[in-house]
């Protein structure tokens, strides 16, 4: 079997609600899964894209995350009608979708706009 050309990683890390940080699950995360994989699917990339599950992407505020490889580029606050836009744009047509992009500066970054306290 040839490497796929493409990861897309889709958080589904599940927190206890009492939990300092959000998590993704509750916001759709097994829905994005399984939506992402019909979409790569029906685009035609099935054996040459994978959508995976993963645990935390440690992006909680910006969740649901999507991260897709080998660019890198992470989505945040990814909504199920979203899905479709980064299949064709990102996955086709190789143009990310700006609008759903986690600022490089909110990366892993302490001093976050959307970090607990900071909005």
């Amino acid at each position: 079997m040839a490497q796929f050309e493409r990861h897309v990683f889709i958080c589904l890390n599940e927190r206890d609600g009492s939990a300092a940080r959000p998590s993704c699950k509750p916001e759709g995360g097994k829905h994005l899964k399984d939506m992402f994989k019909d979409a790569i699917k029906d685009a035609g990339l099935k054996g040459r894209v994978r959508a995976n599950e993963a645990g935390c992407l440690d992006q909680c505020e910006h969740g649901p995350v999507v991260v897709v490889y080998p660019e890198a580029v992470w989505y945040g606050f990814v909504k199920t009608s979203d899905v479709r836009e980064i299949v064709v744009e990102h996955l086709v047509n190789g143009r990310p979708v700006e609008r759903l992009r986690i600022a490089d500066s909110c990366l892993n970054a302490e001093n976050c706009l959307h970090r607990a306290g900071k909005k």
